[in-house]
């Protein structure tokens, strides 16, 4: 199918001074099948397109998260010289790693200088070398803001790739049904086209009958007014048939975001239904073997769900006090590890704590909220759609009964039709009873049609609740 595809493109004519590229499938095959039309949606669609967007921004914010432990750089210089006297000279430069678990490792060289330098600033000659850690003992040590946005991104990127399927799926399944559309219109014209025809050879027919006596006149005029029916139908069928192309073509695409025009002759492949299930990959599909939580939504859901977990653990961790400590080694050489010892070094703590927490616990109880609804959204879903696909399968298998039927009555009516015919042709009958018959075959007929385009858009609604997404249409 895939080469075949890429030799209908390779046949795509753009049209001089337009926009849009035909389909000359009239030059190879004048039917355009349901399995290359969703193929080329899937493919080109700006809505597919766009779809792919999502995970590209998640991808993007999964990167920045990512960025909070790239390693940093930070170089801070200050002097100053007044009427000949430098007050002071300060160089600090550092150099940081981040590391997971909320301790960052750190490099730092100082030299200062300067006739009112602050004491404590003060450096040798070569100035200070130091290397030390800093990290946090309660709050935000297993885990903190850093950590929670990285872990939230990925859970974020994974979520965008279910959202996409799912917005790839409800492009598919509205596709479907303007091509389920295009078929039945299609098929509607083609039956008062062909009773158009047969209208119009038993008018002919009374109307040399009525000349020579055969028929009675106002047998042509009843013949006549048949003929102007079949006529007004097939026109109107034929409108329908054109809107319905257009509606098609509003889903075709080229690469380049240069919409399809479909040529004058391409028609819908009248063998849809066997390849229906095939293209939209329900061929394969057990209901008793279904398993929801691989459907997009619930997965969807879930990743959400594991999201707010994730923001509960860091508003819970937020309820312990703050302890940072920091702890570096002093050296005035840089050319030996050795000379950085526990008598030369620098050490601070900070503690903090709130005494009532009512923020931390107004934001935690928030939190857990969130979570609960949540589960609750998630289990109202996968009801729903358990049972949602439960009903579309008693609806498909009613439609197989209703199909049986109807091709049953169609059946019966075409007889009935012909008996009266060869009833009128002895003259036991009369044009006013065949046209009767006729028109009730016709209703059927159209009844078939209708019923038809409910079992294909039926299966439609089925692979959209499933939320399938056949690879082989790329």
């Amino acid at each position: 199918m895939r080469s075949y595809l890429k030799y209908i493109l390779c046949l795509l004519v753009i049209q001089v001074g337009s926009s849009q590229v035909e389909l000359p499938l009239d030059s190879l095959n004048k039917i355009f099948r349901f399995d290359e039309y969703l193929g080329y949606v899937k493919r080109f669609h700006p809505v597919v397109k766009q779809a792919q967007l999502v995970i590209d921004e998640s991808q993007a914010n999964l990167m920045r998260s990512r960025g909070a432990f790239d390693p940093k750089i930070e170089v801070d210089y200050d002097r100053k010289k007044f009427k000949n006297t430098e007050y002071y000279d300060k160089l600090n430069a550092t150099f940081k790693i981040p590391t997971w678990y909320g301790i960052e490792l750190k490099g730092n060289f100082e030299d200062n200088r300067g006739d009112f330098l602050n004491p404590e600033n003060d450096t040798s000659a070569e100035g200070l070398y130091s290397a030390g850690v800093s990290f946090s003992l309660a709050q935000g040590l297993l885990i903190n803001k850093r950590m929670a946005q990285l872990k939230q991104a990925k859970l974020f990127r994974e979520q965008a790739k279910a959202d996409r399927d799912l917005l790839v799926n409800n492009i598919l399944y509205e596709a479907s049904l303007a091509y389920f559309k295009w078929l039945q219109a299609y098929k509607e014209n083609q039956l008062f086209q062909r009773f158009l025809v047969n209208a119009e050879q038993r008018f002919q027919g009374i109307k040399r009958g009525a000349e020579t006596g055969q028929f009675a006149a106002i047998d042509s005029v009843e013949a006549r007014i048949a003929v102007n029916d079949r006529v007004l139908k097939a026109e109107q069928t034929r409108i329908k048939f054109v809107k319905a192309s257009f509606e098609l073509t509003n889903y075709l695409w080229f690469d380049g975001n240069i919409p399809i025009e479909l040529q004058p002759g391409v028609i819908p492949d009248l063998e849809t239904e066997t390849v229906v299930d095939d293209t939209f990959n329900l061929s394969s599909f057990e209901p008793d073997s279904l398993l929801l939580d691989a459907h997009p939504k619930l997965l969807s859901l879930d990743y959400k769900l594991q999201n707010l977990q994730v923001d509960r653990q860091l508003k819970s961790n937020m309820l312990l006090p703050r302890i940072d400590l920091e702890y570096n080694f002093l050296n005035e050489r840089n050319n030996s590890i050795d000379a950085f010892t526990t008598s030369n070094y620098k050490a601070a703590v900070n503690f903090s704590f709130p005494l009532f927490l009512r923020k931390e616990r107004g934001e935690l109880n928030l939190a857990k909220l969130k979570i609960r609804d949540a589960e609750f959204e998630i289990d109202a879903t996968r009801i729903t759609l358990g049972n949602k696909i439960e009903a579309i399968r008693q609806e498909l298998a009613s439609f197989i009964v209703q199909n049986d039927v109807t091709e049953q009555m169609v059946s019966d009516y075409e007889r009935m039709l012909r008996a009266e015919i060869r009833k009128f042709d002895i003259g036991e009958s009369s044009l006013f009873l065949v046209n009767s018959r006729e028109s009730s075959l016709i209703n059927s007929q159209l009844k078939a049609i209708e019923l038809q385009n409910k079992y294909f858009s039926t299966k439609a609604k089925l692979f959209n609740s499933l939320a399938l997404n056949p690879d082989f249409l790329y």
